[in-house]
């Protein structure tokens, strides 16, 4: 819940929190498990100060532990002389898998109809409508959403084109020496920040493997990948040497070895912030995507804001950093 960056976040994270739990009433799925998150970095650094200052700016709960209490509290973590932590006991980790099934089938008990592997080659606005192609295989509709991730890119408009591009993410999981030490009872979500190296992770929630991927430029996000399509989802060599040193470091009670790892491609923007809106006012094609890394948290906020304004129930204010017209040539 504390969130770095523009304080306009806040309400979209608040009222993601609550729509998860709506989700989890409607089908009956587990999918947020509350944890409490934990932020460690160098005291007085430009991380931890950053979040304080958040903080203040947004109301969001939360403790500074300094490094004796976070090694009496969380001895998991090895710590630097100089670290201190923020707390947040609000915070939680959400079961990805049970998130997009639970979604798609609250969609469908709500009348949606779901095409699976049906990729979209086009969408055209029309005097008629707006024309979607997927093979042979062609759509017209009054409006359509485009959400679709690292795959956004080609049915954008050259002018997004050129502020956007596809990058490829990396998640990796290790094994606890001592699966209860690392629960979610006993290990909050965790992120680690400092300027030679940075990690964020999870508790074991199957009581056996825990996240911890490497962050932020040491995890490559600088490197472009223009394709989609052609993701590497194996990692390099480089990738695994950092991921297991950076962990040997800072988590003595895990197996230094990669257990599961995975890669995909996201869409990030110049500025970092998402494109959420229309593409411009006479537009009938609404963006959702473009959410650089940090969007699936916050997938229901977004959700929410995107389903009522293409519908037209209603505008949002204060979300003119995320409208794509920002980018557009005046």
């Amino acid at each position: 819940m504390i969130y770095l960056g523009r304080p306009e976040y806040y309400p979209i994270i608040e009222r993601s929190r609550g729509l998860w739990a709506e989700l989890e009433a409607e089908t009956g799925q587990d999918i947020l498990t509350a944890t409490g998150g934990l932020s460690i970095g160098t005291a007085n650094g430009s991380y931890i100060n950053s979040l304080l200052e958040a903080t203040r700016v947004t109301g969001a709960e939360h403790r500074v532990l300094s490094r004796e209490e976070m090694a009496e509290r969380y001895p998991q973590h090895n710590l630097r002389p100089d670290d201190c932590a923020v707390y947040d006991p609000r915070a939680g980790v959400l079961r990805t898998d049970r998130a997009v099934s639970a979604a798609v089938a609250a969609a469908q008990a709500n009348g949606a109809t779901v095409l699976q592997n049906t990729p979209v080659d086009s969408i055209t606005e029309t005097d008629h409508g707006v024309v979607v192609t997927s093979g042979d295989r062609i759509w017209t509709f009054e409006k359509v959403i485009v959400a679709s991730g690292g795959w956004s890119r080609k049915l954008m408009p050259d002018h997004l084109k050129a502020v956007t591009e596809t990058h490829r993410l990396v998640l990796t999981w290790f094994i606890a020496q001592d699966g209860t030490q690392f629960s979610p009872e006993n290990f909050p979500a965790f992120s680690r920040w400092y300027e030679d190296r940075s990690l964020y992770g999870a508790p074991a929630v199957d009581g056996v493997t825990v996240k911890a991927s490497v962050d932020g430029p040491l995890a490559g996000r600088a490197r472009a990948t223009p394709d989609p399509d052609s993701v590497p989802r194996e990692l390099t060599r480089e990738e695994i040497e950092k991921a297991t040193e950076i962990v040997t470091e800072f988590f003595p009670g895990l197996i230094p070895t990669i257990a599961r790892a995975d890669a995909f491609p996201d869409l990030f923007t110049r500025d970092r912030h998402p494109l959420l809106g229309w593409l411009d006012q006479n537009s009938s094609i609404y963006c959702a995507t473009g959410f650089s890394g940090k969007g699936f948290k916050m997938a229901t906020g977004y959700g929410h804001i995107a389903a009522h304004e293409a519908l037209g129930k209603q505008t949002m204010e204060g979300l003119d950093f995320v409208r794509p017209d920002r980018f557009k040539t005046r």
